[in-house]
């Protein structure tokens, strides 16, 4: 018995690592996105609001749209406006959310990695 467990142990240590391999690397902007986004947003279509609402398809959709997440007064604002969220609003309010809606209650200081903004805002796009 205890042959076959070290040759099942053996043989896990040599196979683990080659099938881990196989698997593509997330993207890049998935990576930004669990550490800076990920505490408070979700990105699944279908997925729950956190503490903020889901971003599944943000860029097209009109600001404060999420159903079932309560916004600030200066979002819904926007959404009374018709504004929606493009690729170049998503950006300069990511880098720089008081720059964007001076009011607002997201409690995040901006992305200022030029090459994180684009690999989130990347990571963000498709998933409308």
């Amino acid at each position: 018995m205890r042959r076959i467990a070290l040759s099942a142990a053996l043989l896990l240590s040599v196979a683990l690592p080659a099938l881990a391999q196989d698997a593509p690397p997330p993207p890049p902007g998935q990576r930004v996105f669990r550490t800076q986004c990920g505490a408070c947003h979700t990105v699944e279509q279908g997925g729950r609001n956190g503490v903020g609402p889901n971003l599944h398809g943000i860029v097209g959709r009109r600001m404060g749209a999420v159903e079932g997440f309560r916004y600030s007064a200066n979002i819904r604002a926007e959404n009374e406006k018709g504004t929606v969220w493009t690729e170049e609003t998503l950006r300069a309010y990511i880098a720089n959310p008081k720059s964007v809606l001076p009011t607002g209650t997201m409690p995040y200081a901006g992305l200022r990695n030029a090459q994180q903004l684009d690999e989130l805002v990347a990571f963000l796009k498709p998933a409308g």
